[in-house]
């Protein structure tokens, strides 16, 4: 299973605030592309899930914002699965421009169904098997 990927992201004017740093809430929109994009790469699918009625959910972040991101920076998010469970994932992320460290951040997502009922994650669904999976 894959549990590291890295994406490009380009901070766009509109994600900036009045004094030309990318804005705090659109780290977390980042941390989002990171999770699907690693999902992704995994052979995952949200369509597929959405079709199986099930949805992942944010249950916790954290981020600790270290230095200011501006407009046109071109950024590297290394996005890590840290923890699988039966009905969670933990992601831990970091933010850079080149080599310097602009946010480092941790989240728990769970797996509900339509009712935001707690489910398993289905293995199929991210090539998760019984070994990658801790209790």
């Amino acid at each position: 299973m894959i549990t590291k990927h890295s994406t490009e992201i380009r901070v766009r004017y509109n994600e900036t605030d009045a004094m030309g740093f990318l804005h705090h809430s659109n780290y977390l929109c980042y941390f989002e592309v990171g999770r699907t994009e690693l999902f992704r790469a995994q052979g995952g699918s949200y369509r597929r899930m959405e079709e199986l009625k099930l949805y992942f959910v944010v249950a916790r972040i954290d981020v600790r914002y270290r230095r200011p991101a501006r407009y046109d920076d071109l950024l590297t998010l290394h996005t890590e699965i840290a923890r699988v469970t039966p009905a969670k994932l933990e992601h831990s992320y970091r933010l850079c421009r080149g080599e310097e460290l602009l946010a480092e951040a941790n989240s728990v997502i769970a797996c509900v169904n339509q009712a935001g009922e707690v489910q398993r994650i289905p293995e199929d669904l991210v090539g998760l098997t019984s070994d990658s999976r801790a209790e």
